[in-house]
Formats: C-alpha cells, sequence, structure tokens
C-alpha cells in the first residue's frame, strides 16, 4: 500500500511508482485516497510562487493525522485480511502514517519504507516494530537533521532490521516528485524506486 504526499492520490508520479512496484515487487500495489477526494493541483505545488493560491494550513488540518489515522488502519486492517503479508510505504505525508502502521504491537504491516517522511514524531520512531527502511535527502526541511540523527541513534537498538539510504544533494519530495530537467533528481527517483523494490520484496516475499 502506499500512502501518498500531498499531490494525493491521483498524482501521476505516485501511479507510474505503483506500476514499477506490481511489477518489480510482484506484489498488489494498493493507492487509496486518503485526502477524503480533495485534491491539490499538482502544478500549484510544483511551482512554489503559486502556493499562496491554496491555504496549506487548513488543508492540513482537514488531513490531520487524527482524522485520517483511522481510515489508513482501516485499509491496512482490510489489507490484512486478504493478504498473507503486507507492506506501507509513504511518501512525504505518509511517512507519519507508515511508522504509525508499524508500530510495536499492531501487526498490521510486515515491513515499511519512507522517503521524506513529514509530521514524524520522535514517539513514532521509538515505537516502531517491523522492519523500516528510509530513504533521506541531504536537505529536508520536514525530515531534519535532528530526526535523522534520532532515527539513526534509536532504531538500531529496537532489535528489527533497519535500512537507511542518504541522498546526497538532493531535497524533500525528490522521492516522488522527479524533476525530468534535474538529470541527479531523476537518478535519486529511481536510486529510491530500486532501493524501495528490493526492500519490499525481501520481507514480502519467502526466500
Amino acid at each position: 500500500m502506499i500512502i501518498h504526499d500531498l499531490f494525493g492520490w491521483t498524482f501521476s508520479n505516485t501511479r507510474i511508482l505503483a506500476d514499477h512496484y506490481a511489477q518489480e515487487v510482484d506484489a498488489t500495489v494498493y493507492v487509496p485516497d486518503f485526502f477524503g477526494g480533495e485534491v491539490v493541483p499538482a502544478e500549484i505545488i510544483m511551482d512554489q510562487s503559486r502556493w499562496g493560491e491554496i491555504d496549506i494550513p487548513s488543508f492540513l488540518g482537514r488531513n490531520s493525522k487524527t482524522i485520517r489515522e483511522p481510515e489508513i488502519f482501516a485499509c491496512a486492517r482490510a489489507l490484512r485480511d486478504q493478504y498473507r503479508r503486507v507492506g506501507a510505504i509513504g511518501f512525504c505525508f505518509g511517512g507519519w502514517a507508515v511508522f504509525r502502521l508499524g508500530a510495536k504491537g499492531n501487526q498490521l504491516v510486515d515491513c515499511i519504507s519512507t522517503a521524506h517522511p513529514s509530521l514524524l514524531e520522535k514517539h513514532e520512531i521509538e515505537n516502531v516494530g517491523v522492519p523500516v527502511q528510509i530513504l533521506a535527502p541531504e536537505k529536508d526541511m520536514m525530515f531534519t537533521e535532528e530526526l535523522k540523527a534520532y532515527s539513526n541513534q534509536v532504531i538500531p537498538t529496537l532489535g528489527i532490521a533497519y535500512d537507511y539510504q542518504h541522498f546526497p544533494g538532493l531535497e524533500h519530495g525528490f522521492a516522488i516528485r522527479g524533476d525530468p530537467t534535474n538529470p541527479p533528481e531523476m537518478k535519486g527517483l529511481d536510486r529510491a524506486k530500486n532501493a524501495a523494490v528490493l526492500w519490499l520484496w525481501q520481507w514480502l516475499h519467502d526466500h
């Protein structure tokens, strides 16, 4: 299951990645809508000069953790009832959600992966209980240096498999947005995709 970022479930890159995961991981991939049908136009998000056209605080208020967590958990439970193994990958907004899905005792997913997670809190890092992968750009206002250091300090002590990958020179959003005019970003997107494929394959299949 992919938990989308601010672009929502209709964003073409999210769907393209879903197709890659389905083919390369040999898995059924779901891309649910966790914004209640609301879609922020991609062309506005991609152009920082137009951010004033959308009220981000109000949007995040309508899609807060408290509001969206129950339906994210319900979706994971439905998949758990249907499939023997379940993995979750979250981009940006979806980052906090996969950590909560993978919390100790939940038994909702078998592994998680996240790229440039947003809204992630230290207690969510401390409570993770399944194999976790973090794909972290060098520059990220949301997944700060403090949170990066905390993750690398705490998660190795939890007795779970951990894969942290650093992407030098890249910024928040690289793993999903992939500016085709920016070769380093496209290379980073491809590397992140391949890393997630290997991670999901490792934990969702028998070997």
